[in-house]
Formats: structure tokens, C-alpha cells, sequence
């Protein structure tokens, strides 16, 4: 999921810290759960590219 990103070759530790540890605000109703991103997070392009390709 994080192939041809600079997130690519890191290491997990690095991962959680850049991507997982971020202020968000999540939305959940009954179909679907939204995750809102700051406008200006550094990494936003990056998250949102992982988590389209996990989605099912």
C-alpha cells in the first residue's frame, strides 16, 4: 500500500508515528466511517493512497 511513496522503505516504528499517530477527526455512521485530515498534514496524499488500498 505504500509502494513508490517515501513512507515505502520504513520502518514500522516510523510508520505508526507518520500515519497513524495523526490529529483526525472520525466520523462513523451506519454505511461508512470518514476519517477528516487536517487541510495542511504533510503526509495526506500518502495516508489517503494506504488506506484506498486497503479498502475492500
Amino acid at each position: 500500500a505504500l509502494a513508490g511513496t517515501e513512507l515505502a522503505r520504513a520502518c514500522t516504528a516510523t510508520i505508526r508515528v507518520k500515519l497513524l499517530k495523526i490529529g483526525a477527526a472520525i466520523v462513523r455512521n451506519t454505511r461508512r466511517v470518514r476519517v477528516l485530515l487536517a487541510s495542511q498534514h504533510p503526509l495526506k496524499h500518502v495516508f489517503i493512497s494506504a488506506a484506498r488500498a486497503m479498502a475492500p
